[in-house]
This record gives C-alpha cells, sequence and structure tokens, in this order.
C-alpha cells in the first residue's frame, strides 16, 4: 500500500508503484488525470472479478496497479482502502461512472444529472430512480456503487 498526496495523477500513481512492466499496453490510460480516493487503476491486463469494462482506463475503484495487472495500492488523501472499493456515486466523476459495468457515458451522464436535480443519492438503491438502470442493471451494479 502506497499513500499519495491529494491531487495525484495516474502518472504518479505509476511512478509510485514503480513504473510500467516493459510491453504494458498504456492506450487508453489517460496519466495526467487526478486520482480519487481508494481508487483501483489497472495497467495492461484486464482486472479480476469481470470489471473488464475499466481495463486500461484507470477508472476502477479500489487500489493503484502500474505492473501490469498485479496490484501495488496507491491511495491518494493518505487514506487506507480496502483491495476493492466502490464507487461513490455522490462523489464520482464522468469517467469513473462510464467505467462500471454495463455503464456508458450516456447512462454515465444520466447518473450525474440525477445527482445534481435531487441533490445526491440518500441510498444506492436510489439508483433504480434513473432511467436506463432497470432491475437487472442495478443487480449488476449494485456491489460496484455505494454513497
Amino acid at each position: 500500500m502506497r499513500r499519495l498526496a491529494p491531487g495525484s495523477r495516474v502518472e504518479d500513481a505509476l511512478r509510485a508503484a514503480g513504473g510500467v512492466r516493459k510491453g504494458a499496453d498504456l492506450q487508453g490510460l489517460n496519466r495526467a488525470r487526478p486520482l480519487v480516493d481508494g481508487e483501483l487503476v489497472w495497467v495492461g491486463s484486464p482486472p479480476p472479478g469481470g470489471f473488464a469494462a475499466a481495463a486500461g482506463t484507470g477508472t476502477t475503484p479500489g487500489q493503484a496497479s502500474a505492473s501490469g495487472g498485479a496490484h501495488t495500492g496507491a491511495t491518494p488523501s493518505g487514506a487506507g482502502a480496502a483491495p476493492v472499493t466502490p464507487v461513490s456515486l455522490n462523489a464520482a466523476s464522468l469517467d469513473q461512472l462510464d467505467g462500471l459495468p454495463g455503464v456508458g457515458p450516456v447512462l454515465a451522464q444520466r447518473i450525474l444529472d440525477h445527482r445534481v436535480a435531487h441533490g445526491g443519492f440518500g441510498s444506492v438503491d436510489e439508483l433504480r430512480e434513473v432511467t436506463g438502470i432497470g432491475e437487472r442493471r442495478f443487480a449488476e451494479l449494485r456491489e460496484y456503487v455505494r454513497l
């Protein structure tokens, strides 16, 4: 586990983790993007648990990885994180929401719009009120989100 200063970026996490292994696929990784507390950054291989939609995007919640799949923790703001931390519905960026399974840019924007219109989410169950999130999609997302 490594702790990074508030305002750290993906590039800082990569450096703190010892760099990127030779041959790791960095396509699609925004190295300039600011990190979010408890975030998981996967580089060069799909993350475990079927979270392949976010592979290489740097938008997966949890800890940072810069070694082509094996992860080394890097948590901004100095707080510790569990191995996989769900994305906060009340604080996630468009990119983070877009990285969730079954969520694309349009649905991510609807989640943000709902959050703004209702002053945030009062419970994870309120995600069902977002147009485009039915029972099946909610069941898929539930383990990847929190307040």
